[in-house]
């Protein structure tokens, strides 16, 4: 595997971005992984690695490079979940069209990557990254996943749902049994919109599993059946719609 370490030029500063690929040439299908609440870590490169291993170029970037280079959460004491929450609440729509705009500008650029051949998955708070950026972006995204999506169903004029309407690519949501981010009345609002809107998704339910079943070292949460399930959707839907 080859990794790398890069700055990517936003108009908003540089995003440092964690890159990795397969060691042969290429050119490979880009999968764009986007974080959790918690930062960019080496949890989450671990992630990345796993990805590439099967034939992808993962971009991981830091989406809090605005405010920090190196946050990431190291402990969940009441003042650090603040700040953590300080970080995520600075993220919306429009800094996902910024920072997905960049990164496929630069993966564009590189040998590796076949730039007709994009999909993104995002974890927890950016589970509704990955709908805007599929909804701003509809000609180069050929899927998309979000797991244990957060806050897919608010107020605002740009909930994640009603993005549903203009999301042409494939979708999947890993939905967690215990969520208090995403309750079940919420995942409901989200399957009637991609219903309505007749957007080819999957929506699947994980029973016994909590927020952020996913990740290894999240004590107390992580659920290794539900993650391995994760990993072999995953394995599919970029299989069938950036691989053939």
């Amino acid at each position: 595997m080859i990794e790398h370490h890069i700055d990517i030029t936003t108009p908003d500063g540089q995003m440092n971005t964690f890159v990795v690929h397969p060691q042969d040439k290429g050119p490979h299908p880009l999968v764009l992984f986007y974080m959790d609440a918690p930062g960019k870590r080496e949890e989450l490169h671990d992630m990345a690695r796993r990805l590439a291993t099967v034939g992808y170029v993962v971009m991981l970037p830091n989406l809090y490079y605005r405010r920090s280079r190196d946050y990431y959460l190291k402990e969940r004491t009441p003042e650090a979940m603040d700040e953590m929450f300080g970080h995520m609440h600075s993220l919306n729509a429009n800094t996902t069209r910024t920072d997905t705009q960049a990164l496929l500008k630069y993966a564009d650029q590189l040998p590796a990557v076949n730039r007709d051949k994009v999909g993104m998955v995002g974890y927890c708070m950016s589970g509704p990254f990955v709908m805007w950026a599929a909804a701003q972006f509809p000609d180069r995204l050929r899927s998309i996943a979000s797991i244990h999506g957060a806050n897919m169903v608010t107020d605002a004029p740009d909930s994640p749902h009603l993005m549903a309407p203009h999301i042409k690519c494939e979708s999947y949501f890993a939905c967690a049994e215990i969520d208090k981010w995403a309750p079940p009345e919420h995942i409901e609002q989200l399957q009637a919109s991609l219903n309505a809107a007749s957007t080819p998704h999957v929506l699947e339910w994980y029973p016994q599993a909590h927020h952020g079943f996913a990740f290894p070292q999240r004590v107390g949460m992580y659920h290794q059946p539900s993650a391995e399930r994760h990993w072999e959707r995953l394995f599919d839907l970029f299989d069938r719609t950036l691989r053939r």
